[in-house]
């Protein structure tokens, strides 16, 4: 039984209501009362969790008291919910086994301070929709009846109900300090190339991975630069550092007319190393990640070659047995386009004295960097080194007998056969209308001598996350827990993101995997 606040012959309260039941809990369990912010859903949860919150830089589970209670409108909250939140609620942070835990509630009615005498066991004031077992007592109206009095609630069974291993460790210790590390994976063949690919004005250019920091949304704020070329979109910022944003449309002379980015809060940003620094290049769109073997790209054709124009590629890559041409961009020299009109961005934008400090891969912190894709409204991430690459859904796929029903069929890639997974399946989310569109992807991960092919609903692009931003998912349960260890959370006045980072190793175990999803 949850201990109660004695002052006095009094005992304190936090007073609420769930589907017009009035309850309650004991002071001393409430760290804090707010409104519910924006929810990140996690799968492989039991039925009441509604999703995950950041707090004070902790990621903590929120859970819906409608949920648990089995009442009508769960997790709408008394006005509603939309766009991730829930209006008219309220959230009642409390802490199990060293972590934080959310209690999603219609309304706070108050702070009470209950003479003792008015507090009775549970079984004085019994409801039946309530298992005794989740009470601590009862406050009972002033005449002595419990009509519209309100039961307490005990928080410890309560969670442990709902999160049987939440704030244990998987031998059941609590745990959080030491970061899960994803096991070994094969290296790319040396006889191959990663190539990130990317739109502009509906046509593909590819960049090396290993040129590519990450991919970020546009940011809403570009400071422009007076004077500046037409392709000096400006400045942006990436957590609190500068970096010059370069139009690769207005770079290339392509038809504004064909360019998708002239809203540019729809495009991508890649972020490139350069030996002038990192550099935000603005495109449409970042499609794919291509693992090419090398005598698939061919040198630009001499007379081709000796034009300035064509400088900053390093080749073409013949895809389809030629049907489509990707030119193969130098991060290095891609700036050189057209400098003797002066399109360079190093001296101009990075040597100004007294300015804000730009970002260069010296100064840039220590972080990891994932392949970020979207799944049923959430963003999870894989490391960049345990992706292959990243392709369109194949049209047709072969159906393997006896598989796991997470397991969609098989393919052929360059020879050889690919398991395809299906995500939302294997994380037991609904089926919904991203799943197969045209934005639908396949990603290709390895771990040792096993790969396999991820079906997830689109691509988010490259992300760096800071080791700093990086902290230990809670464990809403085992299954959750061996492929979602890691929570990645970027906040800053640009963006506010929970990244669920996904071990790839573990996802390559299929037998392991089936194995415990079934207890799931």
């Amino acid at each position: 039984m949850a201990a109660i606040i004695r002052r006095d012959g009094v005992r304190s309260f936090v007073l609420f209501t769930v589907g017009g039941m009035g309850l309650a809990l004991p002071l001393d369990s409430v760290l804090e009362i707010l409104r519910p912010p924006a929810l990140v859903p996690i799968p492989l949860g039991p039925p009441s969790l509604e999703g995950l919150a950041r707090r004070r830089g902790a990621v903590l589970p929120v859970i819906g008291l409608r949920r648990v209670l089995g009442l009508a409108g769960a997790g709408a909250g008394e006005g509603g919910a939309g766009d991730g939140e829930t209006k008219a609620a309220r959230l009642l942070i409390l802490r199990h086994n060293g972590q934080p835990v959310g209690l999603l509630v219609d309304r706070v009615s108050g702070l009470s301070a209950v003479d003792e005498g008015r507090v009775a066991d549970s079984a004085t004031a019994p409801d039946p929709s309530i298992d005794a077992d989740l009470l601590a007592g009862a406050i009972l109206a002033g005449d002595g009846a419990a009509g519209d009095g309100a039961l307490i609630l005990d928080p410890g069974p309560l969670i442990e109900r709902q999160f049987a291993d939440l704030g244990r460790g998987p031998a059941g210790s609590a745990d959080f300090s030491a970061a899960p590390q994803p096991k070994t994976v094969a290296a790319v063949s040396q006889d191959e190339e990663q190539l990130v690919v990317l739109t502009v004005a509906e046509q593909e250019f590819s960049l090396p991975v290993a040129a590519v920091r990450e991919v970020v949304p546009v940011p809403e704020t570009v400071i422009r630069v007076p004077r500046a070329r037409p392709h000096l979109l400006g400045m942006m910022t990436l957590r609190d550092a500068l970096l010059p944003l370069v139009g690769l449309r207005e770079l290339f002379g392509l038809d504004a007319a064909l360019d998708a980015t002239a809203d540019r809060g729809r495009g991508k940003v890649a972020v490139l190393r350069t030996a002038e620094g990192l550099v935000g290049v603005a495109v449409e769109d970042v499609r794919e990640i291509l693992r090419v073997p090398r005598e698939r790209i061919d040198p630009v054709p001499p007379l081709m070659a000796r034009e300035a124009e064509f400088e900053d590629m390093d080749g073409i890559a013949r895809l389809d047995g030629g049907a489509r041409l990707i030119p193969v961009l130098s991060a290095e020299r891609l700036f050189r386009h057209g400098a003797g009109s002066g399109a360079g961005v190093g001296t101009h934008a990075q040597g100004r004295e007294g300015g804000a400090a730009v970002a260069t891969e010296a100064e840039a912190e220590r972080a990891e960097a994932f392949v970020v894709f979207r799944l049923a409204g959430a963003e999870y991430g894989l490391p960049v080194a345990a992706v292959q690459e990243v392709l369109r859904q194949p049209d047709a796929v072969t159906p393997l007998p006896n598989a796991p029903d997470f397991v969609s069929g098989v393919t052929t890639l360059r020879g050889g056969v690919l398991p395809l997974v299906a995500l939302r399946r294997l994380l037991r989310l609904p089926d919904g209308r991203e799943s197969g569109g045209d934005r639908s992807r396949v990603v290709v991960i390895a771990a040792g001598a096993a790969r396999a092919g991820l079906l997830v609903d689109g691509m988010a692009g490259i992300v760096r996350i800071p080791d700093g931003a990086i902290g230990p998912a809670p464990v809403v349960s085992q299954a959750q827990h061996r492929l979602i260890r890691r929570i990645g959370a970027l906040e800053s006045a640009a963006e506010r993101r929970m990244i669920l980072l996904m071990d790839p190793a573990e996802l390559l175990d299929m037998d392991q995997l089936a194995d415990l999803l079934a207890t799931v």
